[in-house]
């Protein structure tokens, strides 16, 4: 079973000793239409975007304007259109989070890969440069997957944390540990056990 969430931030219990937390917001989701596989069109409020195909969704199912972004997740056994009940959070134990990781933009080797660089003395023009990047005769072209300066970061990352508590009145999904990206970065949570 699958739930939209949004990243709050960082922070930690108040205990000893104390344990890093994440704070994730479940999203308010309607339920538009159950499919035979386990897995529902869910429908949930994302910017100001409108258009007509939007519009048509919205008038097809009966939901309101606010709703005006669609997706779909599984969902349990037995669930109906109209709202998505996150109460299955309140026993849950572990869960798998998926969010895109901070975006980095275009990055060199050092950064991107870990790589040691040149010398910091006097006298060369090696600096932050990866050095060279191909063999002599034999294949005489440069590998397939060489790592090499690039994107990064803004990637799909999945991990599994362990549930502290879940505040069903505001929403609020307490895990124990870090999950990637920026606050207010939006991705799913998935009830492992």
């Amino acid at each position: 079973m699958e739930f939209i969430v949004e990243k709050i931030g960082m922070s930690r219990t108040i205990d000893v000793p104390s344990v890093p937390v994440t704070l994730l917001k479940v999203v308010d989701t309607k339920v538009c239409e159950v499919r035979e596989d386990g897995k529902a069109l869910v429908a949930y409020n994302s910017s100001k975007k409108i258009n007509k195909a939007i519009e048509g969704q919205q008038n097809k199912f009966g939901i309101s304007k606010e709703f005006n972004k669609f997706m779909t997740i599984e969902v349990a056994e037995g669930t109906e259109a109209g709202d998505l009940d996150p109460a299955a959070l309140a026993e849950a134990a572990v869960v798998k989070t998926s969010l895109n990781t901070k975006g980095r933009g275009f990055q060199g080797g050092m950064k991107r890969h870990g790589f040691g660089g040149g010398p910091g003395s006097h006298g060369h023009r090696f600096g932050r440069r990866i050095g060279s990047i191909g063999n002599a005769e034999w294949p005489g072209r440069v590998q397939k997957g060489k790592k090499m300066p690039g994107q990064y970061g803004n990637t799909k990352v999945t991990v599994k944390n362990e549930v502290i508590s879940f505040d069903a009145e505001n929403g609020i999904l307490v895990l124990k540990g870090s999950i990637p990206g920026h606050n207010g970065a939006r991705g799913l949570v998935r009830i492992v056990k």
